[in-house]
């Protein structure tokens, strides 16, 4: 690999916040608001066929695929970036966190709005 390829190339952009309104759960009960945290890197193609969704683990957030110096974060910066395996020079990459996770997306720690308190151990 290259010494540009090892350079820490950060191309993500700041965390965004998706709001999807009430969401029905698969199991039953509902979110009152879904709200999805997530990050970007490259540019959507004319055709909009460039499109790459990368998930993680609940060990992780959505800031998994950015060079970071420690942990679960930064663990794929070496497989995502300009010029590596999923080259965002060419690919629109979505990265969102997971529901239920404490980094932004909706999950224990978020308010419910039937209390104005934290879900805690009711979150569905």
């Amino acid at each position: 690999m290259s010494q540009a390829m090892n350079q820490a190339v950060n191309p993500w952009s700041e965390t965004k916040i998706w709001n999807g309104g009430e969401f029905p759960l698969e199991r039953g009960g509902r979110l009152a608001k879904l709200e999805i945290a997530y990050a970007t890197a490259g540019t959507l193609a004319p055709d909009g066929r460039n499109v790459v969704l990368l998930t993680h683990g609940y060990t992780s957030s959505h800031r998994f695929a950015e060079p970071a110096s420690d942990g679960a974060e930064g663990g794929w910066a070496l497989l995502v970036g300009p010029g590596r395996a999923i080259d965002t020079d060419r690919l629109l990459v979505v990265a969102p966190n997971m529901l239920g996770s404490c980094h932004g997306t909706t999950g224990p720690a978020s308010l419910d709005p039937a209390t104005g308190k934290p879900y805690g151990p009711t979150f569905p």
